[in-house]
């Protein structure tokens, strides 16, 4: 059972500085608002392969980063995607994109959050880099940080915070 909330993890840490924050741009679409985990991270644009192959391994406490460059074109997650994510232990998502299928979201045991939702799927150009850094919303994500979320925002941090 999560019991943490960033507030408090902020007010705990904020003197030792050992956590990024990100804008407040994404928008809550799973039906678990409070998730975290280690970070495993993607950038792909427009395109879902990687994705779909990444959510398709089983995992234990992690969360997808993806940089989706921030594109308003198409959706890089769908119900089918997120419903695989649920099976294989996925605890959250956060797309620098959009999602499709809101409503089937909402009702999953999944975090997800994005920018917007868009009706339109995704192509299939089959490229994309995994546990790379990436940036967005004034954070620098790397794989293996640990990401806590929930309706104040995102924070990331290199350590475990408690």
């Amino acid at each position: 059972m999560i019991t943490f909330t960033t507030a408090d993890l902020c007010d705990a840490h904020s003197a030792e500085n050992y956590f990024q924050i990100a804008e407040p741009l994404f928008k809550s679409y799973g039906a678990k608002p409070v998730f975290c985990g280690r970070i495993t991270t993607l950038k792909t644009f427009e395109s879902d392969e990687l994705l779909a192959q990444t959510l398709a391994e089983k995992v234990d406490n992690r969360v997808l980063v993806v940089d989706g460059g921030g594109s308003h074109h198409c959706a890089l997650l769908d119900a089918s995607l997120a419903k695989t994510a649920v099976t294989n232990g996925w605890q959250g998502i956060v797309i620098y994109g959009c999602v499709r299928d809101a409503a089937i979201l909402e009702q999953l045991p999944l975090g997800i959050q994005a920018l917007h939702a868009y009706p339109l799927k995704s192509h299939k150009k089959g490229h994309g880099d995994r546990d790379a850094s990436i940036s967005f919303a004034g954070v620098n994500f790397k794989k293996d940080y640990y990401l806590y979320a929930d309706a104040d925002g995102i924070v990331v941090s290199a350590t475990l915070l408690r």
